[in-house]
């Protein structure tokens, strides 16, 4: 199922021709075919990724700016999207998920969640479960892939002048597929 959704980028020839010669492919060459760095003096695109610690991007100095959310939901960085759109002036946007991603299915973790705040943070169990309640559901992103590709569909709507691709990064190969939008 997973390889009919996800296109592993393993040449250029992989790279799906709406992406190429934007600097989504320099992304993908950077980060997937070991292109050797370019030097940038300004952003060529936004990368909105999780914040997730497993995830590094090989990408140059200045190639990117980088807004890290939680599931790479951009929903509540809107005005960091627009920043780096109008006065950044980059025209593509690379929305990068990835597998074993915490904010799916949150609610299997509320426990942990309310337990944990209480003995690192020193809230109150009712603090720390008010906060869980209040936020999770804005937070909860179901499966990684399907929410990656209705973000990109949202930004499409919201900026509709900017190319945004949809991708997976997969932890166990650091790698960025491409993810197929039928």
């Amino acid at each position: 199922m997973l390889k009919d959704v996800l296109a592993p980028v393993q040449s250029a020839e992989d790279i799906f021709p709406a992406y190429r010669a934007t600097s989504i492919e320099l992304l993908l060459e950077y980060n997937n075919l070991s292109r050797p760095f370019d030097t940038y003096s300004s952003a060529q695109l936004l990368i909105g990724m999780c914040m997730d610690h497993r995830k590094h991007l090989r990408i140059p100095d200045n190639f990117a700016y980088i807004i890290r959310a939680g599931g790479a939901n951009l929903r509540y960085s809107e005005f960091k999207v627009s920043y780096a759109i109008a006065i950044g002036g980059v025209k593509a946007i690379a929305l990068i998920g990835h597998n074993n991603c915490g904010m799916v299915n949150l609610i299997a973790r509320k426990q942990q969640f309310i337990d944990k705040l209480v003995i690192n943070a020193g809230w109150t169990h009712e603090q720390a479960e008010e906060h869980f309640t209040s936020f999770a559901p804005m937070f909860e992103i179901g499966n990684e892939i399907d929410f990656v590709k209705s973000e990109a569909v949202r930004l499409r709507h919201r900026y509709p002048k900017i190319l945004v691709c949809p991708m997976l990064y997969r932890v166990e190969d650091n790698l960025l597929y491409l993810i197929h939008e039928r």
